[in-house]
């Protein structure tokens, strides 16, 4: 089992104060942090959340997730100094920036994007302007400069450096008018990942990740909703369909057992919607899983 260092990560600046600010409070109150044998090395704590869109940019809390981007960046970079594996628990999924700031501060670096949702929304197309649909985008360089280009460095991943795998939201994303994905950007939908069998499809994004020439490794972002709707219904923006649990773990374990992985973060469930804390001890199961390659 990897070095582990868990990051608490409670930024809801991308979306609003439904819940999944206590997905970290919720997963090491399961036992993560035993499980995995890891260190809890400390919570970035964000800064106040504004519930108006910005004027200038039509997004919310761009300036406070510049902010809080850079402080978690900092936060993964001294555990990555410390030779450890960063595992971030959000929050949700704006987080991604500071994550990805941190590698980027370094290198090249890939990335890849488990999510049920493609989140490449352009902020006049996202309705409600929440940067949790639009990380991708801003990521890969896309939109308001205050995050598409945190501290001069973006993008923070390029195109050809992503693959997004078990994305289920093309229907949706097309009438909300969302910006499509750039060609070289390596997209595995949910029927695709289905056809190949998660395990193959897993195998091929890892090797699109390494073969690409892009550096030193990449960070795995896991958004919960892309797990089936029937077996995860603790998240705030549900779509029929999705991955089943060990298709999950059958994608995380490859991922993270080739040795190319830099981190990963967990953003989005929300255990508001789920009273009895049977999804929180899936979820953290799930993850050990991942780690220590059980069955």
């Amino acid at each position: 089992m990897r070095n582990v260092a868990i990051i608490e990560a409670p930024s809801v600046l991308g979306l609003r104060p439904t819940g999944v600010q206590d997905l970290a409070p919720a997963l090491l109150g399961a036992g993560l942090a035993e499980a995995l044998a890891a260190q809890s090395v400390g919570r970035v704590e964000p800064p106040p959340h504004d519930p108006e869109r910005e004027a200038g940019t039509g997004m919310l809390n761009p300036g406070g997730i510049a902010a809080y981007s850079a402080e978690l960046a900092d936060a993964v970079g001294g555990v990555l100094d410390g030779g450890r594996f960063p595992l971030v628990l959000g929050g949700d999924c704006s987080v991604l920036l500071g994550t990805l700031l941190a590698l980027r501060r370094r290198d090249r670096h890939g990335l890849l994007f488990l999510d049920g949702h493609t989140d490449f929304y352009q902020p006049q197309a996202e309705p409600a302007g929440e940067v949790a649909s639009m990380e991708l985008a801003l990521a890969t360089g896309r939109g308001p400069r205050v995050l598409a280009d945190l501290e001069g460095r973006g993008p923070l991943v390029r195109d050809e450096d992503v693959v997004a795998l078990g994305f289920r939201d093309a229907e949706e994303s097309a009438a909300y008018g969302m910006q499509p994905l750039p060609d070289a950007l390596h997209a595995m939908e949910l029927d695709t990942v289905r056809a190949l069998g998660a395990g193959e499809a897993a195998r091929r994004a890892v090797g699109l990740l390494t073969g690409s020439g892009g550096g030193a490794g990449y960070w795995v972002h896991l958004d919960v909703d892309v797990l089936d709707d029937a077996v995860m219904p603790a998240v705030d923006y549900r779509l029929p369909d999705g991955l089943t649990w060990q298709e999950l773990e059958t994608v995380l374990r490859t991922a993270l057992s080739c040795g190319a992985a830099e981190g990963l973060d967990v953003a989005i469930f929300n255990p508001r919607l789920d009273p009895d804390g049977t999804l929180t001890h899936r979820l953290a199961d799930c993850l050990v899983r991942a780690f220590d390659g059980l069955d």
